[in-house]
């Protein structure tokens, strides 16, 4: 089993020192950070099973570096030592969702409890021998922060009855996501049904979902079993739910509140017991403001919403992505190909993939079927992706675009009064007038006089 790593923030060196052969002792491995400051630079190549931090430190303080942990990652868990602890803190600091909170002088015993506890509640790759770590989410292959961060968070809620709604665009791999949480659950024995509710007709859908009796419409000559029973136990996936017609978004809504289905022509209703995974790639919330989706469902599906990233926002995951199908479509196919050209996979990684992951596939199976030689070409992908290549922009470009951005955002806030803006952006007047003549803003451009010109007022 991979040994549990706790990361220490503290500003006290000979405290550091001191926490970190206690818990090396206990068997766990240790990294430090000296300052807030440096723990998010260390964490943003790195992940820890936990943290521990002290809360008075010059500069980042104990709560602001938990407050800005969880916002890249809301699983990870964050343990406070202070000297000044009060009973108010504690509850503050509990309330954010800060996972322990210990005073100094503090028992060894009890923190080592406390460690054992969140690393064992966080279920990070630590936590669990790596076969075990690669059975449930079998498939899913990525070396992405954003993905794994995902990935542990659908391993918490998997252990839980909570409704599940995966969204993400087409192509991200909801449905693989939505497989994973089912092998990482309790009802993993039981079946795993998925049900995509825009591919079948609407006549038909209710007797797919919730069965039928023979003799209740034209063509049913026998009894019917539906996905719900035939899910008994287990888990029904309902792919692309937004695409579900209103009139058989109430039967569901039925089925979910009084866990028993009625089939189609049947008088007395059937009891099931099955949990709900959903998914969409529609934004639910204009669909339920517009009157096509309830909202009453939508708060009974969405009790947990998972996010899959775009393809394009996980790049780091490309070049895995495609020598993973590489492989599996070459011994389909029987072919010999072994690898991309560095051209070839610079090209697949800077393409746009509209289609996420599943274009990818597509696209290394046509060059699979295509290529000749053991290596794939550049002329090959460029074919395949039929567009132009699209090029990352430079660190200074990235840059400049974050910062116009920030400051034009400062100077709507502020109806283009500079030293208010200045004073949220943390510069002084003449530094801030520069940062606009760089980026090209004109503050007066974003006064509320001008803002009603542009719009014809």
């Amino acid at each position: 089993m991979a040994r549990r790593r706790v990361l220490l923030v503290d500003d006290d060196r000979d405290l550091l020192r001191l926490l970190a052969l206690r818990l090396e002792a206990a068997g766990y491995e240790v990294a430090t950070a000296e300052s807030g400051e440096a723990a998010l630079g260390w964490l943003a190549s790195d992940r820890p099973d936990v943290i521990i931090t002290d809360l008075r430190m010059d500069g980042m303080d104990g709560m602001r570096l938990f407050e800005a942990v969880r916002a890249r990652d809301a699983t990870l868990p964050v343990i406070i030592l202070t000297a000044h602890g009060s009973i108010p803190e504690a509850v503050e600091a509990t309330r954010k969702g800060v996972f322990g909170f210990l005073t100094k002088p503090f028992d060894s015993a009890e923190l080592l409890r406390e460690v054992e506890r969140a690393v064992g509640l966080a279920g990070g790759p630590a936590a669990e021998a790596d076969g075990a770590k690669e059975a449930w989410r079998e498939g899913i292959v990525t070396a992405s922060p954003a993905m794994e961060a995902l990935l542990r968070r659908a391993r918490l809620v998997a252990q839980s009855e909570a409704s599940v709604l995966i969204r993400g665009e087409s192509g991200t791999g909801k449905e693989l996501l939505a497989r994973a949480i089912h092998r990482a659950s309790p009802r993993a024995g039981r079946a795993f049904v998925a049900v995509n509710c825009g591919a079948i007709p609407e006549a038909l859908l209710e007797s797919e979902l919730f069965g039928h009796r023979r003799g209740a419409f034209t063509g049913a000559t026998q009894d019917h079993e539906g996905l719900f029973q035939a899910a008994d136990g287990g888990t029904v996936f309902l792919d692309e739910i937004g695409d579900m017609p209103l009139a058989l978004q109430v039967k569901l809504l039925r089925v979910l509140q009084e866990r028993q289905v009625r089939p189609v022509g049947a008088v007395q209703p059937v009891p099931v017991d099955v949990r709900i995974i959903s998914a969409t790639h529609r934004d639910l919330e204009a669909e339920v403001a517009a009157g096509r989706f309830r909202e009453d469902l939508y708060y009974r599906i969405n009790v947990v919403s998972l996010e899959l990233p775009r393809l394009a926002e996980r790049r780091e995951d490309i070049p895995m992505l495609a020598r993973h199908f590489l492989r599996q479509l070459a011994e389909r196919y029987g072919r010999r190909v072994r690898d991309f050209s560095p051209e070839a996979m610079a090209a697949l990684t800077v393409a746009a993939w509209p289609g996420n992951v599943r274009q990818l596939y597509n696209v290394v199976e046509q060059v699979v079927t295509l290529g000749t030689g053991p290596i794939v070409p550049e002329s090959l992908v460029r074919e395949a992706l039929r567009e132009a290549p699209r090029a990352i922009p430079s660190f200074a470009e990235a840059r400049r675009e974050f910062e116009r951005g920030y400051l034009a955002q400062v100077l709507r806030m502020t109806g283009g009064n500079v030293s208010q803006a200045a004073r949220i952006a943390g510069r002084n007047r003449t530094e801030f007038y520069k940062l606009l003549r760089r980026c090209g803003l004109d503050p007066a451009r974003f006064k509320p006089g001008r803002a009603r010109e542009r719009r014809g007022a």
